[in-house]
């Protein structure tokens, strides 16, 4: 089955920037639709960014043009760029996998899921 393991998380000081890193292993095709989630204390999960089946990239309109989130097919990989890093960017990031045709306003499409990274901004 499907397993995604996030990395790349840490603690920095707003205006910073991080590389969020998601290695998948199993049966994931490039047909399948990847993103990133994140969740703060207390708040609802929200998603971020996500890259459909096709290449086409999806972002919320709290990280556009701030975030840049990529895939490598090959390796299997996801990353996403956190760039101008904000306090109220403090959350759990996790990476997401589905084989739907979806972007990230649907988490529910998604159904393979990491344990996420921690992103502090201070």
């Amino acid at each position: 089955h499907v397993q995604l393991v996030e990395s790349g998380g840490g603690s920095v000081k707003a205006g910073g920037t991080l590389t969020l890193s998601c290695a998948a292993s199993g049966p994931l095709f490039s047909s399948y639709s990847m993103g990133w989630f994140r969740q703060a204390p207390g708040m609802e999960r929200e998603g971020v960014a996500s890259i459909d089946g096709d290449g086409h990239l999806y972002y919320a309109n709290s990280v556009k043009g701030r975030f840049i989130v990529s895939r490598d097919v090959v390796r299997q990989t996801l990353n996403l760029q956190v760039n101008d890093l904000r306090p109220d960017d403090t959350a759990m990031y996790y990476c997401a996998a589905g084989a739907f045709y979806t972007d990230y306003q649907h988490a529910s499409d998604f159904e393979h899921w990491g344990h996420g990274t921690q992103v502090t901004v201070s």
